[in-house]
């Protein structure tokens, strides 16, 4: 169990260049099972625990996967030899759910573990098995695992819930290889979704309208190797900048693409931090406290539910009361207990939050419970006085690719974090 001490109120100053997307990546790489021909190179991997722990699961299934470096991953799946995921692994995993779709698309069936990862609520994945129903699979629920069976799947028109993210990555994999047309309407529109779509296109598939709420999968045959670049991590990218700020620092993130976080810049603007931009990288200067500001999380354009918990960290350090609405998790303020320990004042009623902010906060031990709130408790360790010992890193690691390493990189104070290593 792996632990981040942190001496605080130290001014982040510097550069660090933005990982790959890690939820890009979780789609991407399950998607690259779907090639029976050749082989799949993926560019600017990151390679955090949950990418690593899919790896593993995808090799186990039969596909030949190789770091090529610490960024760069080859898979080859011209024959996959199982259709069980590993149980211990998938159960852990959130995108673990993906690997059905693409286990029904590729041979047919499918058996994997219920999807783990953060405990931030409830997780829709009724919608995900209404999906598979509707393009013609058999699926059951049985002693904690998705068993799936169609013999082929074919297109369908299906209304997407919430507009789920996770529904929508799975049914654009799993239609890319069914029998005629599939239609998402309500899709999901975040950025991940156009990556992986210009991924399967690459492959030889069908999509269009991915960054749109209409997405039209048409059915082929069969999909081939290629090399893709998997776009640059926002969330990763916005927590840096955040972390300027909550330091009154001056961060510079580079390997970004700023159009894809437009909503999180403009928040950060109204807290009186200067932004420059170029067409990729980001500077956020600092020089003052912060002022409060208001926060709703939606789909995107939306401001990300993945952030909300970084932003209350910094709202918990600035001038005036801001309130805070999660509309996308029921269960993502767990976090604010530990920040409570440090000194914030943060008032929880349901899916809404209460900030009133504070320019005292204290190092104190605490411990990550999953992976966007421990990094809330970190960037609060970055502002507090003292020490912070965060305990339960492995769930910021989740996401986080070295962040101790790059941290250091900018001045901050910090014991532990190092990369994990790779296992091939």
């Amino acid at each position: 169990m792996g632990k981040l001490f942190i001496e605080g109120r130290v001014p982040l100053s510097g550069t660090v260049a933005a990982s790959g997307s890690k939820n890009s990546g979780l789609a991407i790489i399950t998607a690259a099972i779907l090639a029976s021909d050749g082989r799949v190179v993926l560019e600017n991997v990151n390679a955090g625990s949950d990418l690593q722990d899919l790896c593993e699961i995808i090799s186990a299934l039969g596909a030949d996967v190789r770091w090529l470096d610490d960024t760069t991953l080859e898979i080859a799946a011209g024959t996959l030899s199982s259709s069980k995921a590993p149980y211990e692994l998938a159960r852990k995993l959130r995108g673990s759910t993906y690997i059905v779709g693409a286990l029904l698309a590729r041979v047919g069936e499918a058996d994997v573990a219920f999807p783990g990862g953060c405990q931030i609520g409830s997780r829709p994945v009724d919608f995900h098995i209404r999906g598979f129903q509707a393009l013609g699979a058999d699926v059951a629920l049985e002693h904690g695992s998705i068993r799936a069976r169609a013999s082929r799947l074919t297109g369908s028109r299906i209304y997407v819930e919430r507009a789920s993210v996770g529904t929508t990555v799975n049914l654009m994999i799993a239609g890319s290889l069914a029998d005629g047309t599939t239609i998402l309407e309500n899709a999901a529109m975040e950025p991940e979704i156009v990556d992986l779509a210009n991924f399967l296109n690459a492959m030889g598939g069908r999509v269009r309208g991915a960054g749109t709420n209409f997405v039209r999968i048409e059915g082929v045959p069969s999909l081939h190797g290629v090399r893709h670049e998997i776009i640059p991590d926002r969330i990763e990218a916005c927590t840096y900048l955040i972390g300027g700020a909550i330091t009154r620092g001056e961060v510079q993130v580079t390997h970004v693409i700023p159009e894809h976080f437009r909503t999180v810049l403009l928040k950060l603007e109204q807290t009186g931090a200067e932004i420059a931009e170029t067409d990729d990288s980001v500077t956020l200067r600092a020089s003052r406290r912060p002022v409060s500001v208001d926060i709703e999380t939606m789909p995107h354009p939306g401001f990300p539910t993945d952030l909300h918990p970084p932003m209350v960290a910094l709202m918990a350090v600035a001038d005036g009361v801001s309130v805070v609405q999660e509309t996308v998790f029921d269960n993502r303020f767990a976090y604010t207990h530990d920040l409570a320990r440090m000194g914030a004042s943060v008032k929880v009623d349901r899916d809404t939050a209460i900030v009133r902010g504070t320019d005292a906060l204290t190092g104190a031990p605490v411990e990550a419970q999953d992976l966007r709130g421990g990094m809330a408790l970190v960037l609060a360790g970055l502002a507090a006085e003292g020490t912070t010992e965060l305990g339960g890193l492995e769930h910021v690691e989740r996401g986080y690719v070295g962040l101790g390493d790059k941290l250091r990189g900018l001045g901050a104070h910090v014991r532990g974090g190092e990369r994990l290593p790779i296992l091939t």
